[in-house]
């Protein structure tokens, strides 16, 4: 058996913010009814959070639920856990229309951190930056590919892309995050 790898193996770099391949994670697209008690009931059971509300995620330490839209979420655990928490958001499922996929090895994680981070996804992606609240999450683009965005600290961003352009994307926030290109310079 192989063993699992990130698309980039960690990669980063350092600029007027860091940058960096956040490695594996474990991510399940979940799609269903949900403000069903039974998918309320499975989300918290699988992440120990409640069914987000509208372009929210809620994280409880290294797990967490993401809404992505009205009949869809984003289910955030440690990578080694995905395949035990498919199938037991399956059996928590079942008998109610619903779709599982484990999708943690067709996406890839950066995260953006620094004073500034959010000028180095400001040149990338647009969102209004000013009014993005801790706990919000954005599917967008970041230049010409799809992906999705959580502030996940005071000075730290969160972003998720499809594997098969992580490296575009590494070039992308590496470019965006080198010194001197600050948005609103000091």
């Amino acid at each position: 058996m192989s063993k699992a790898v990130s698309a980039l193996g960690g990669v980063s770099h350092s600029g007027f913010v860091d940058v960096a391949e956040a490695g594996l994670r474990g991510m399940i697209t979940l799609r269903g009814d949900l403000a069903s008690a039974k998918m309320k009931k499975a989300v918290k059971a699988a992440t120990g959070t409640a069914v987000p509300a509208a372009r929210r995620i809620e994280l409880n330490g290294d797990k967490g639920a993401a809404w992505m839209s009205p009949d869809e979420l984003l289910i955030l655990v440690p990578y080694e856990e995905a395949v035990a928490t498919v199938e037991a958001l399956e059996k928590a499922l079942a008998g109610e229309h619903h779709l599982v996929a484990d999708v943690s090895d067709a996406r890839s994680v950066f995260t953006v951190k620094g004073a500034k981070a959010s000028e180095a996804l400001m040149k990338l992606c647009p969102v209004d930056f000013e009014t993005l609240a801790e706990g919000e999450i954005r599917r967008t683009r970041a230049a010409q590919v799809a992906a999705a965005f959580w502030k996940s600290g005071a000075d730290e961003f969160t972003l998720v892309s499809f594997r098969s352009v992580a490296g575009y994307v590494m070039g992308l926030l590496e470019v965006s995050a080198r010194k001197g290109g600050e948005v609103f310079p000091a």
